[in-house]
């Protein structure tokens, strides 16, 4: 996405009120932190002891059985207090990824023969989508629903009901297919998309398709943005904590066939070159026993909100414009925003996930900024080396321009984002589901090794920016099915700056 105004630089006007709540999350857990490694060494050398000794030294210090029986009724009661205090583990049991039919494919020369063939667009609109396209990152297989392919597009509450059955129960299907699991036994429902919100809602929809449990946590979250998948994740893990032995089942997607801009405002006509076709449902469980199947546990989930600052909360907004049109109107200023929201993720995300070399040299650097000033002539902030913390990065596949800058900031190497990349040219920008295209575009490079870590970034309209943390439990395995099935061994591709259209 173009702006006249690049993001900060990292770390360039960090505030330690991120950096000092990142390490409250340590500090939560500090006592384990402490006594477990003092424990193990004191259980360690008394192994080491001959028992006669042992035997000797009780003797010595004449402790009667009732003190014993005691002292191991309090331990008892101490360490059932403390496991039964501890976050229960979230697992990701397994997710799908809806797959477009190829009679719903937007090639170059269809959306531009279309947009020339639209009432409503001037010459200056057409060429303006014309220079979006050609740097947009996106490829010739981008789908849209089948509305969008009239013209001019149908946007009736029943074509967009329609996206939304398709997309949504085409998930889910799937990934009952792949867990096995019984829709009876899901206990919690989450599902997010942010412009369409029809009564009953999405969620309802879900129930009544698959028939599930009256007294099932039901929830619709919309308006959120393309972040919101990471915020359904939370409210999943939150009630997840509450809620022993369940499943959750979280759905993103974003409807398209509602939301065409049929304007000429540049800024509003951007949604239209770059939003295609996409869901993804993934299964959540907190049972222990879902741990030896589950592919990755859930290990942090960060939130950041700029909403309070005028600029940010107006960077992605819906409105109308002159002649009325509805749409979504990207502001000049959206990357410098999307920047400001991610230093603020990171610098909370950094302590929970940084080697503590990472660490050291991290709070050197602004201790040193803080004495010495950021503006000393050859003064260079350090930037943490995220490589060190994770194998895998889904960066939410916004755009070209979101990619690159964040690649820029974070100091990422091209391997790191390919999958960012390729997801957006394959599919175009999902919304919320993005980062599930491109989770699923590693391991279907069989990419995926037991022990890797995963960072997903979102960005959201309000502004956000969210963040997920993941272990990989198993080797995943190439799967047999899923987005990526038919077009893997194409990839990744070579894309070029620009894709010269006329």
């Amino acid at each position: 996405m173009p702006s006249s105004e690049a993001p900060p630089e990292f770390l360039s006007s960090v505030k330690l009120k991120y950096v000092r709540l990142g390490y409250q999350y340590l500090a939560n857990h500090m006592a384990t932190v402490l006594l477990v490694p003092v424990m193990v060494g004191f259980l360690l050398e008394a192994l080491k002891q001959d028992p006669a000794e042992l035997v000797s030294l009780w003797r010595a210090l004449g402790i009667s059985a009732v003190q014993i029986l005691s002292t191991f009724f309090v331990l008892v009661l101490v360490g059932t207090a403390y496991f039964m205090s501890r976050p229960r583990p979230v697992y990701l049991v397994d997710f799908a990824c809806f797959r477009p039919a190829s009679n719903c494919r937007v090639p170059f020369a269809t959306f531009l023969e279309h947009a020339r063939l639209m009432p409503f667009f001037d010459e200056k609109s057409v060429r303006f989508q014309v220079r979006i396209l050609e740097r947009s990152g996106l490829g010739e297989e981008t789908c849209l629903p089948p509305a969008n392919h009239y013209i001019p597009p149908r946007a009736s509450l029943e074509a967009a009901r329609a996206e939304a059955e398709l997309v949504i129960f085409s998930a889910v299907d799937e990934l009952i297919a792949k867990t096995g699991v019984k829709p009876k036994d899901i206990d919690i429902l989450v599902v997010n998309c942010s412009l369409f919100c029809p009564t009953p809602s999405l969620s309802a929809m879900v129930v009544n398709k698959y028939k599930l449990r009256s007294n099932i946590l039901s929830f619709n979250l919309s308006g959120m943005g393309c972040s919101a998948g990471l915020i359904s994740i939370d409210l999943a893990r939150d009630l997840l904590q509450a809620h022993p032995n369940s499943y959750a089942l979280v759905i993103s997607t974003e409807i398209i066939t509602p939301n065409y801009y049929a304007g000429n405002e540049r800024a509003m006509l951007l949604p239209n070159c770059l939003f295609r076709m996409g869901a993804a449902a993934l299964l959540l469980s907190n049972c222990r026993r879902d741990r030896g199947r589950a592919k990755y546990r859930l290990l942090h989930v960060v939130r950041s909100h700029k909403g309070a600052d005028d600029r940010a909360y107006r960077c992605v907004f819906e409105e109308e414009d002159r002649d009325g049109n509805s749409g979504i109107n990207l502001s000049k200023d959206l990357m410098a925003i999307a920047g400001e929201a991610l230093k603020t993720n990171i610098t909370t995300v950094g302590p929970l996930v940084l080697p503590v070399t990472e660490q050291l040299r991290f709070l050197a650097s602004l201790v040193a900024r803080r004495l010495m000033g950021a503006s000393r002539p050859g003064w260079r902030p350090y930037i943490p080396d995220f490589k060190r913390a994770f194998e895998h990065f889904c960066i939410h596949a916004g755009g070209r321009a979101v990619i690159d800058e964040l690649q820029r900031s974070l100091g990422l190497s091209a391997a790191n984002v390919e999958a960012s990349r390729m997801a957006l040219h394959r599919f175009g920008n999902t919304s919320s589901s993005s980062l599930w295209y491109e989770l699923g575009y590693i391991e279907a490079k069989g990419r995926m090794r037991r022990g890797d870590r995963v960072w997903m970034i979102g960005f959201g309209s309000g502004f956000k920016c969210n963040s997920a943390v993941w272990r990989c439990l198993r080797s995943v395995s190439t799967p047999v099915d899923g987005p990526w099935t038919d077009c893997i061994h194409r990839y990744p591709v070579d894309i070029p700056e620009v894709v010269k259209l006329l």
